[in-house]
């Protein structure tokens, strides 16, 4: 075990994993029916729902990665990507939330079903079903190696650290629902943010010159530069990528992934929803900030102190490896349990929206026979549970796969979010129509994407996957859904 955790550290970070649990569990108590199970009675407060939507689209992973990008071979250049992220919130909550609020609707496939019918339901639901598993799975995993390295334990036992969060995650998740998700969300929240908050001041007492020295050392180094006005399909980071590219992507994640959406849909209102998600854009441009700093902070550190030892050469793992060599006990235990909040939050919102789908959009959508609301409630947590054995699964043996394939499937979100959005967007521009056109617009798009990360992925940028995928969509939909019109029209003609 870790020879840098004593026991204060253990302690906090038991009482943190107690705490949450035990906290989750009451939050949920008193469930009756589907409606309080994955919809939260539809009675959480708006603020509540924009916490947990940072909280969810904020991982470990954000924790730790955006730090290293900082740290690296980069600068605050990524920042532009935020300005999509609230852009894309704002056209959501004016024309996508009120959709939401219209009829008794669990996920967005419903919608696209009401206009297409089910077999296009299936399709994006299925989509959603493939990418989220995968997606979450890899994090899993990829989450659990700084916590292994963080916690002591070896590379062979890492399988105990994907069960600790895991399990806990589900524990909670399993008995409350997604209100139990959405209250330990915002708990978890100020946790991380605490900790973000702590390391970007804590870090410069250690440096010559202090806070002022660090930032002047940075801004001379070009470590402070945000803006980049040039377009190149395949540079990630500049302004039309982040105004028009990364708007068009959090469009997709925030307006047809049930990851997101589920949480609007605890809201009791339209207006409370859109109040909602405008707070989310509020809280994830500071949040980013925050993060990139930190980065920027440590490359200052190591810069100063180059003889430092590092235990390891990559970006990603400097920042645990600062946490557990230059932060004092106690505090160590609590910057733990800030990441332990950011890979919790992520875990449990995965689990309540794959269940989520798989009971609603699935198993009842499909089931021809009438069952009671106590059926349906039994089924929906034994779905979690399910999925968290699922996610436990693919964790686990994503570490034998070669690391072309794991990254391959960190990007399967990229690759489905366009035929995804593609799907809402005919929701909101065809009202009705077949659903062929849309269930084979969404297929080839997904192999169009498929290509295109495989063959072109240095030419195109991974946050235009989104929207080339989306206009493959509907121009797929769009031609032949007017061949059906001209064959129907040719046949009234006869």
């Amino acid at each position: 075990m870790s020879t840098y955790f004593n026991t204060a550290d253990w302690a906090v970070t038991v009482i943190y994993l107690v705490g949450i649990v035990l906290f989750g569990l009451w939050c949920g108590r008193g469930l009756k029916n589907t409606k309080d199970y994955f919809l939260g009675s539809k009675t959480i407060p708006w603020w509540g729902v924009g916490l947990s939507i940072v909280a969810t689209e904020t991982s470990a992973l954000t924790f730790i990665g955006v730090p290293a990008m900082a740290y690296g071979n980069s600068n605050l250049t990524f920042l532009q990507i935020i300005i999509g992220y609230v852009i894309a919130r704002v056209i959501l909550s004016v024309i996508m939330v009120p959709l939401y609020f219209k009829g008794d609707i669990y996920s967005p496939y419903q919608l696209v079903e009401n206009a297409f019918g089910s077999p296009a339901r299936r399709t994006a639901a299925g989509f959603f079903l493939i990418a989220a598993t995968i997606a979450a799975g890899v994090r899993v995993y990829v989450t659990a190696i700084p916590l292994r390295l963080m916690l002591g334990f070896e590379a062979n036992q890492i399988i105990y650290v994907i069960l600790l969060f895991v399990l806990l995650s589900l524990a909670y998740t399993y008995v409350g629902g997604v209100k139990a998700v959405i209250w330990t969300d915002a708990i978890q929240f100020f946790l991380f943010l605490a900790g973000g908050l702590f390391t970007l001041f804590y870090i410069p007492t250690l440096l010559e010159g202090g806070i002022g020295g660090a930032f002047s050392q940075a801004a001379e180094a070009g470590k402070l530069h945000w803006f980049n006005g040039g377009f190149s399909l395949g540079m990630p980071f500049n302004i039309w990528m982040g105004v028009i590219g990364a708007t068009v992507m959090v469009m997709s994640t925030h307006g047809a992934d049930q990851l997101i959406v589920q949480r609007l849909l605890t809201c009791k209102s339209v207006a409370e929803g859109r109040k909602a998600l405008l707070f989310s854009a509020v809280l994830i441009f500071p949040m980013f900030i925050l993060f990139l700093l930190t980065g920027t902070m440590l490359w200052v550190y190591y810069t100063q102190f180059p003889d430092m030892p590092l235990q390891a050469a990559k970006a990603d793992e400097i920042f645990p490896i600062f946490i557990m060599t230059n932060v004092p006990h106690v505090l160590k235990g609590f910057l733990i349990v800030a990441i332990l909040s950011a890979a919790m939050s992520s875990v449990s919102s995965a689990l309540s929206a794959l269940a989520s789908v798989s009971t609603m959009d699935f198993f009842k959508a499909i089931s021809k026979k009438e069952r009671s609301e106590a059926f349906y409630l039994r089924f929906s947590k034994h779905s979690t549970a399910a999925w968290g054995i699922v996610l436990i699964g693919v964790a686990y043996y994503t570490q034998f796969l070669e690391q072309g394939i794991l990254s391959a499937a960190l990007g399967l979100n990229g690759l489905t979010n366009g035929a995804m959005l593609g799907a809402m967007l005919l929701v909101l521009f065809w009202r009705k129509g077949s659903p062929w056109p849309v269930v084979c617009g969404m297929i080839i798009s997904l192999c169009c994407m498929i290509v295109i990360y495989n063959f072109l992925s240095k030419e195109i940028a991974w946050p235009w996957f989104t929207l080339i995928g989306c206009i493959i969509t509907l121009s797929v939909a769009t031609v032949l859904q007017q061949a059906i019109n001209f064959q129907n029209n040719k046949a009234v003609k006869k």
